[in-house]
Order: C-alpha cells, then structure tokens, then sequence
C-alpha cells in the first residue's frame, strides 16, 4: 500500500513540473498559447518529452535549457536580459520616465504661465476664464489661523485683483 501511495505521489509531482513548465513554454505551432494550453501535435509531444525529462531525474532549468537550445529562445515566455533583449526590459521604465519628464515640464510650464499672467494683469491685458481660474489659485492665501476679519486677512495684491475683475 505505501509503494502505491509513493507512486501515486510522485506521480502527482511529476504532473505538476510539467504543468509549471508547460505554462512557461510557448506552442512553437500556435505561438500565441502555452504547450500547456495547445492541442496541436507539436505542443502535445513537447508535454510528453518534459515529463519524460522529469522522470529522468532532470531540473526545470536544464529542461528550459535544453529546450531553448532545440527551439531558439522565443520558445519561452520570459527571455534572458541581455543586449539584444534590454530595450524589452527596459521600455516600461523608460515610457514612465518620459511621462514623469511630461509631466514635470508641463507644471513648470503652467508656474512660467502663470507669472506671465500676472505681467498681463498688471498691464491691463484681460485673462481668459482658464486663465482667471489659475491666477485665483495660486494667488489664494492659505486659510489664516487666527481670528482675523475677512478684510485683514485678504493681501493687497489679492483685493487688486478683485477689485480690477470687478471693474
């Protein structure tokens, strides 16, 4: 009885290497499925040559390698970083960057507009509604802690512009 569990057992173990394996393998037929998930003949004897593998006694790693080697490297799903594959590894950091670096320019550019508003107002030029909206933004005060009026609070350069939007 325990023979039988021990075989059972490694059975089980077996199966699921090479259903671990299988996932990470791509169908060199399909090439858009695993050989774990393919019917096509190629991908069913690949099934079978890595449980074959396993029950020789072999690793996941010298199996991926010696498949890699009768298959190229595009067999698997998770290539090698090195040269040839480094612009694939390293694009999603480098699309984040540029859009980190988008980012970054555009509020810079939206502070510089903001001065340049304010040169506007002050030379009577009339703002935009975008423009109004953004100069009252940054031209806000903080809420005061004190128990100051609403007048006493208010800066002069705010009432200024509450007063020229005003009139």
């Amino acid at each position: 009885m325990g023979s039988k569990d021990d075989a059972v057992k490694e059975t089980l173990i077996v199966d699921a290497r090479a259903r671990n394996i299988s996932h990470n393998v791509r169908c060199t037929e399909c090439g858009s499925q695993s050989i774990e998930d393919s019917q096509a003949d190629i991908a069913i004897l690949l099934r079978k040559l890595i449980r074959d593998e396993i029950r020789s006694g072999k690793s996941d790693k010298e199996i991926f390698k010696k498949l890699e080697e009768d298959f190229g490297e595009t067999v698997l799903y998770t290539p090698k970083f090195d040269m040839q594959t480094a612009a694939l590894w390293l694009s999603p950091v480098i699309v984040a960057g540029a859009a980190v670096g988008i980012w970054a320019y555009q509020k810079h550019k939206q502070k510089t507009n903001v001065h340049i508003m304010a040169l506007n107002l002050v030379r009577g030029v009339p703002l935009t509604p975008r423009e109004k909206e953004t100069m009252l933004d940054v031209l806000t005060p903080p809420a005061s802690q004190g128990f100051k009026s609403q007048e006493d609070k208010t800066s002069f350069w705010w009432r200024r512009l509450r007063d020229l939007q005003e009139g």
